[in-house]
């Protein structure tokens, strides 16, 4: 991936980073089916459409931005595996775009790349009477995909942070539906010490009762549990797995992205120890220092491509 600006992430203690886990301004860290037919898509190059997807489970439209394949337009009898790739927490559908060279770098792959809203938590998930953001992603945008943009059934997922972690519910919740996942920084045990504060942090963020997402994780723990990638993990078993983490200790600057990653560091191990025990091969990379930010996000997808240009069919 291009070099963007990069933010530097700061060396904090453990003991820093377990009274930040128990803050509750922890919130504010984290900056960084069939479908009815879809709306005509708007042109933003040569082969980048955003499409208003109406959606019964969102009731309401939402966007997915895809990168089309350089050929796509000539071969219209080809159809085209799909590479899916999720956003974070407090942002959206166009960051894959803004952050990153993945319209350079897919040039020439003969796959699409989708990029769907996963609202502004950026936790695709279904919510306690409310948006059912993994029935869009999962269902409704992979239906829009194979009737209007001959999308094979093969197609693979990779996010960062909360998409990090709807890579890896999408995959155990839906076994067989993608032939990788990979998961940078993301949030792989909902339930470990610390992370259901997390998970309320970034709801509480965008001003969003708590218990809206899953419930109260004590009195609702099946629910927590049920889409916990952790404890769904057996479902993962048959797909290529490529798992991300830093530690967060080490370097200067902000120490915010430092603080964040070192917090999810206990449930990424968690996560990965899980998997060796069941014995699910995945390929992991639990790196020193480190911060929650693209400029480790980016070269960890570099990192990982081979797993899922390999699981999509695509030349490396």
């Amino acid at each position: 991936m291009s070099d963007l600006p990069q933010k530097p992430a700061a060396g904090v203690s453990r003991r820093t980073v377990a009274r930040a886990t128990a803050a509750a301004g922890l919130a504010a860290l984290f900056g960084a089916a069939a479908t009815a037919p879809a709306r005509a898509a708007t042109r933003l190059g040569p082969r980048t459409r955003d499409v208003s997807v109406p959606s019964a489970a969102l009731g309401r439209s939402a966007p997915v931005r895809l990168i089309l394949p350089s050929d796509f337009a000539t071969r219209p009898d080809k159809k085209y595996p799909v590479l899916y790739l999720l956003h974070g927490a407090h942002d959206d559908y166009t960051s894959w775009t803004r952050e990153t060279d993945i319209e350079a770098f897919t040039a020439g792959r003969d796959l699409i790349v989708a990029m769907p809203d996963a609202g502004p938590t950026g936790i695709p998930s279904v919510w306690r009477g409310g948006p059912d953001y993994e029935t869009f992603q999962v269902k409704e945008v992979l239906a829009l995909l194979a009737r209007d943009y001959r999308a094979s059934g093969v197609r693979a997922v990779a996010g960062v942070s909360t998409g990090g972690y709807g890579a890896m519910a999408h995959a155990a919740r839906h076994p067989g539906a993608f032939t990788a996942a990979a998961s940078y920084s993301g949030i792989l045990d909902t339930t470990a010490p610390g992370v259901p504060a997390i998970m309320d942090a970034i709801v509480a963020r965008e001003n969003l009762p708590a218990a809206s997402l899953w419930g109260n994780p004590v009195f609702n723990l099946l629910t927590w549990r049920d889409f916990n990638p952790r404890a769904r993990a057996t479902g993962l078993r048959g797909t290529a797995l490529y798992v991300s983490q830093g530690s967060g200790v080490g370097g200067g600057g902000d120490p915010l992205p430092g603080i964040l990653e070192s917090a999810l560091w206990p449930s990424a191990q968690g996560f990965a120890r899980t998997l060796a025990l069941m014995g699910i091969q995945a390929t992991t990379h639990f790196y020193g220092g480190g911060g929650h930010d693209w400029a480790h996000w980016k070269p960890e997808f570099t990192a990982s491509w081979p797993i899922l240009a390999r699981a999509l069919g695509v030349p490396e």
